[in-house]
């Protein structure tokens, strides 16, 4: 598989592992947004999170768990972030959630500010949408 993220895992990739569990791995950004940006993956190979199994998402989110202080402890403020699919921006197609320092004035905004418009939904929009998502 010609996966940068499964390379790094393998060790094909050098990289210093800021903290590795049993089924994932965090290490700093090589291309990084920000001072102190960091990359938490799953070892195993999977597209989107809802391709893990359980143990796989809470170790994952655990070690995002231990992390976000670490990243927080930069600037006092992390955006946590996972583009899950390729039309949701994700660049490699191996889960991996970006965790990356923010402070005032670093032009990177709010999460409204990568859409275009607010979406306005109708009631039975909201309706549709609520039957379909409910768990």
């Amino acid at each position: 598989m010609d996966c940068v993220f499964c390379k790094i895992v393998s060790g094909e990739i050098q990289t210093i592992f800021l903290k590795e569990t049993p089924r994932s791995v965090c290490f700093l950004d090589a291309f990084p947004l920000a001072k102190g940006h960091v990359l938490v993956i799953p070892k195993n190979h999977h597209q989107k999170i809802q391709d893990m199994s359980i143990e796989e998402n809470t170790d994952l989110f655990s070690l995002v768990y231990l992390m976000v202080s670490k990243v927080d402890s930069i600037t006092g403020s992390t955006l946590v972030a996972v583009h899950n699919g390729a039309d949701a921006g994700q660049e490699v197609p191996h889960v991996h959630v970006h965790l990356v320092p923010r402070s005032k004035g670093d032009s990177a905004g709010a999460i409204h500010s990568m859409f275009d418009s607010t979406l306005k939904l109708s009631e039975s929009e909201i309706n549709d949408l609520h039957n379909r998502l409910k768990i």
